[in-house]
């Protein structure tokens, strides 16, 4: 099931996605999402940033601090700072208006797949372990050294598991893109930068100076913990 929240454009995607034999619901933004979405299990939740961008963007931070929801976000076309924004509060992919209804059906799908995507990391080793930290695949929880959870997104939580199967070793954004579907949006490759910079900030002692994300100057990226697994 899926969730359109804001006007217009909420409302022409819940037609679209209903016309394509799934369900959907609209919703204002405010206190009714975030009840809405308290109260069933959604698939999906596609924010309209087109019109009133600052609270689509703060609805985006709000449920992103209770869940890990794949989140599109829709935004007016040229406005790639918007688009940034979006990403840097918990979107996982973003999509320019006016857009075709083949392309965001597509996009969609895309995003639900990653339903198949989390049931296969059950198969994983449970739990990664480095420098203190606990990734739980089973669970999808990251847990600090002192035992805490840690707040991350889909596609944030993707990327631990991507680095901890790969220590050591370059991941060009591409790979880290395919592997994990954190950047949906196409030509906006700076997408898997600001997921790498908010989970930076998430686990790295100094973010400005990382120890564990390393960025490969024209590679991308490695992970340079020590990672250990429970078998």
């Amino acid at each position: 099931m899926i969730a359109a929240a804001g006007g217009d454009v909420g409302q022409t995607l819940a037609d679209a996605v209903i016309h394509e034999g799934m369900m959907a619901t609209t919703v204002t933004f405010g206190a009714r999402a975030r009840a809405l979405t308290g109260r069933h299990r959604f698939d999906l939740m596609i924010l309209d940033a087109v019109v009133r961008p600052e609270d689509a963007l703060h609805l985006c931070r709000q449920i992103r601090t209770l869940s890990t929801i794949p989140i599109i976000a829709v935004v007016a076309q040229g406005r790639e700072d918007i688009i940034l924004a979006a990403f840097e509060s918990g979107a996982d992919d973003c999509v320019s208006s006016p857009f075709g209804t083949r392309e965001m059906i597509a996009r969609i799908r895309s995003v639900l797949r990653r339903a198949s995507h989390d049931r296969a990391m059950h198969s994983l080793p449970k739990p990664f372990r480095f420098n203190g930290w606990r990734l739980d695949t089973w669970q999808r929880t990251l847990r600090r050294p002192d035992g805490a959870v840690v707040n991350v997104t889909a596609a944030e939580f993707d990327l631990l598991v991507v680095f901890c199967q790969n220590p050591g070793r370059i991941l060009s954004r591409e790979e880290l893109l395919s592997s994990t579907h954190a950047g949906l949006a196409g030509p906006i490759e700076r997408s898997i930068d600001v997921h790498i910079s908010r989970l930076r900030h998430k686990i790295e002692d100094n973010p400005h100076n990382p120890s564990l994300v390393k960025t490969v100057r024209m590679g991308g990226y490695f992970f340079a913990a020590v990672v250990e697994t429970d078998g």
